[in-house]
C-alpha cells in the first residue's frame, strides 16, 4: 500500500485529510473556479482552439493532478508559456478546421504527458536543470513576445493570417494603417488589459474577474456585438468533454511529437521551478520525479477527453494560497464549478468580447517577461546575457518549437565548452598564503625546482583529454628549471573516461621519453578505481597517486637533491 500511496500522493493526502480543512478548500475551489474560467478560454484562443476546449483543458488536469500531484497547492491548467507551441503547430497544419486543430493540440498533450510519465519513472527529474537561466529567460522572453504579437489583432479587434512573430508584426502594421482597427473593441481590450495591470497585485480583489465580466456586462448591456461588429464568444457548447483518442494523420506526426516534447520540457521547467516554491514556502518535500508524473498524468487525461497541453500557472497558484487553499482538494472543487456551470449556465459568457480575452493573454505575456535579472546578469557575465538574447531571437524570427530547439542546443554547447576547455593552472607556492596557488593569479609564486605542480579544473573526457595532455607538456617545457615529476593536482576531476585513460597513458609514454615522472594527487577515490581498471596505475606505479599535494611535495623533496626553503617549514620550526 505505502508503494502504491508513493505513486499516488493526493490520496496519501486525503487519508490524512483533517476537517477543518473543508471549508478553506471550498472556499478556495470556489474562488479560483471564477478565475479560471475566462484564462481557460483565453488560453484556448490563444493557442488556436475554440473557447470551450480551454474549459476541457481546464477541469480535467485539476481532477488528475489531484490525485496524482505531489504538491498541496500547485494549479494546474492552460498556460501562456505553451499557447505560442500550440499555435505553431495547430495553425499550419490544421487547414483552419476546428476538429483538426483539437485532433492536434490532444495528441500534442497525449504525447508531452507520456513523455513525463516516462521520464519520471525513469527518475529524470534533474533534467531541466541542464538548462541555465539565461537560456531559459531567452525562451521565455520569446514565447511571451510571440504570444504578445499573436493577440494584438484580436485586441485591435481585425484579424490577420499567421505566418510567424515578425512576418504576423508586420501584417498587424500594414492592417493599422490600413484603418481596420475596430475602435469600440480596441477600447474594450485596452480598458481591460489596464484594469487587470492595475489590480495585478492586489490579493483581494480578482483584477482579471473584475475586468472580464465588466467587459462582458458592458458589451451584452448596449449590444456592443450587433451594433460595433465586436466579436464575442457566444453560447458556449452544453455539457462535458467525452473519453476520445484523437487520432492524426501520418503526415503531422513529426511536427506533433517535435512540439509534445517541447511542451514537456517548458512545461516541467515551470512546473517544477514553482513546486519548489511553494514547497519550501510550506515546509514541505516535493519529489522532481513525482512532480514529472503528476504532469505528464493531467496532460494524457485532458489529451484524451478534448484538452490540450497543460502547465503549472504563477497567476493561478498564488490566488488558491491567498483564497485559503489546504489540499489538492482546492482544485477539484474549481473542477466541479466549471463542470457545473457547462451543465447549467452555457449561455453565461455568450457576451464575452474576445478582445477581452485577448487582454487577459497579453497581461500573462508581460508576466512572462524577464528584464531585471537579465540586467544584473549582462553587468556580471556578458556572454550568458547574449546567449539569452539568442534564444529570444531564435523563437522570435524562426517560432517557438524552432526557438526551443535552439535554446536546448545552446543549452548543451554552453555545458560542453565548459567541459571541452575547461580552466586549468601551473601552480607554485606564494608567501604569506597557505597551500600552492595558481601562478598567474600570484605571479611572485615559487615553484619547486624540478616538481611542475598542474590543476585541471574539470573531468577528463573524451573531448578534452587531447587538450589536456597538450596543456600537461606546455607546463612542462614551460618549467623555469628542468622538469623531473610532473604532479596532476586532480581534486576537481570527477570522472574519467577510456578516451581519457588512454592519453593519459600516452602522456606518461611521452613524458618518460623525457625521463619525468607522472603522478597525481587529491585523486578522489571513485576516479582512483577506474584508472586501476583502466591500467593506469599499475602503468604508473602506486607509489606515484598521492593522498594531498603536500605529500607529494615532500615525497619530491625525499627523493630528489633539491635546494627548497619552505616558509611554512620555517614557521613551524
Amino acid at each position: 500500500m505505502k508503494h502504491w500511496l508513493h505513486w499516488l500522493p493526493g490520496l496519501d493526502a486525503f487519508s490524512r485529510y483533517e476537517a477543518e480543512w473543508l471549508r478553506h478548500d471550498c472556499v478556495a475551489g470556489l474562488v479560483l473556479a471564477a478565475m479560471l474560467v475566462p484564462i481557460g478560454i483565453a488560453y484556448a484562443e490563444a493557442s488556436g482552439l475554440p473557447g470551450i476546449y480551454g474549459l476541457y483543458a481546464t477541469i480535467v488536469p485539476l481532477l488528475a493532478y489531484a490525485v496524482f500531484g505531489p504538491s498541496r497547492i500547485l494549479v494546474l491548467g492552460p498556460d501562456s508559456a505553451l499557447a505560442a507551441v500550440i499555435l505553431s503547430v495547430v495553425v499550419p497544419h490544421s487547414g483552419g478546421n476546428p476538429l483538426r486543430t483539437i485532433t492536434l493540440a490532444s495528441m500534442m498533450a497525449i504525447v508531452s504527458g507520456v513523455v513525463c510519465i516516462l521520464a519520471g519513472i525513469a527518475r529524470l527529474g534533474f533534467v531541466t536543470e541542464l538548462l541555465s537561466k539565461p537560456i531559459r529567460y531567452g525562451y521565455m522572453n520569446g514565447i511571451a513576445l510571440t504570444v504578445l504579437i499573436s493577440q494584438l489583432p484580436k485586441l485591435l479587434g481585425f484579424s490577420i493570417e499567421s505566418e510567424g512573430p515578425m512576418r504576423s508584426l508586420w501584417r498587424i502594421a500594414g492592417a493599422i494603417f490600413e484603418g481596420r482597427v475596430n475602435l469600440v473593441a480596441s477600447g474594450i481590450g485596452l480598458t481591460t488589459l489596464i484594469v487587470i495591470l492595475l489590480l495585478q497585485n492586489n490579493r483581494r480583489m480578482p483584477g482579471i474577474l473584475i475586468a472580464v465580466v465588466g467587459a462582458a456586462v458592458v458589451v451584452g448591456m448596449f449590444n456592443l456585438g450587433a451594433r460595433h461588429g465586436v466579436t464575442v464568444l457566444g453560447p458556449l457548447p452544453q455539457g462535458l468533454p467525452g473519453f476520445a483518442i484523437p487520432w492524426i494523420d501520418y503526415s503531422d506526426l513529426v511536427p506533433v511529437l517535435v512540439g509534445g516534447c517541447a511542451i514537456a520540457l517548458v512545461s516541467f521547467a515551470d512546473t517544477s521551478v514553482l513546486s519548489r516554491a511553494y514547497a519550501a514556502r510550506l515546509g514541505d518535500r516535493v519529489d522532481p520525479n513525482q512532480e514529472m508524473v503528476g504532469l505528464g498524468v493531467a496532460n494524457l487525461a485532458t489529451g484524451l477527453f478534448h484538452g490540450f497541453p497543460v502547465s503549472s500557472s504563477g497567476s493561478r497558484t498564488p490566488v488558491a494560497e491567498a483564497a485559503g487553499a489546504r489540499t489538492q482538494l482546492t482544485g477539484v472543487v474549481g473542477a466541479l464549478a466549471i463542470a457545473l456551470l457547462l451543465l447549467a449556465a452555457p449561455n453565461l459568457l455568450q457576451h464575452l468580447p474576445e478582445a477581452a480575452l485577448a487582454a487577459v493573454v497579453i497581461a500573462a505575456a508581460i508576466s512572462l517577461i524577464e528584464v531585471t535579472d537579465l540586467k544584473r546578469i549582462y553587468r556580471i557575465q556578458q556572454w550568458e546575457f547574449w546567449l539569452s538574447i539568442a534564444c529570444l531571437i531564435g523563437v522570435a524570427v524562426f517560432g517557438v518549437i524552432p526557438g526551443v530547439c535552439l535554446a536546448i542546443a545552446i543549452a548543451i554547447a554552453e555545458f560542453l565548452w565548459d567541459g571541452w576547455r575547461p580552466h586549468f593552472a601551473v601552480l607554485g607556492r606564494a608567501d604569506g598564503v597557505k597551500g600552492y596557488h595558481d601562478i598567474t593569479r600570484y605571479p611572485a609564486a615559487r615553484q619547486i625546482p624540478g616538481l611542475v605542480l598542474f590543476r585541471w579544473d574539470a573531468p577528463l573526457f573524451f573531448a578534452n583529454a587531447e587538450f589536456f595532455k597538450e596543456r600537461a607538456l606546455e607546463a612542462v617545457a614551460k618549467s623555469p628549471t628542468q622538469a623531473r615529476w610532473l604532479v596532476v593536482a586532480a581534486e576537481p576531476v570527477t570522472s574519467v573516461d577510456i578516451t581519457a585513460g588512454d592519453i593519459v597513458a600516452e602522456l606518461d609514454a611521452a613524458l618518460q621519453a623525457r625521463g619525468i615522472e607522472l603522478c597525481f594527487a587529491e585523486l578522489k577515490d571513485p576516479v582512483k578505481d577506474k584508472l586501476k581498471r583502466f591500467g593506469l596505475v599499475a602503468l604508473l606505479g602506486e607509489k606515484y597517486f598521492f593522498p594531498t599535494i603536500g605529500a607529494a611535495v615532500s615525497r619530491y623533496l625525499e627523493m630528489n637533491d633539491v635546494e627548497w626553503d619552505d616558509w611554512e617549514d620555517r614557521a613551524k620550526g
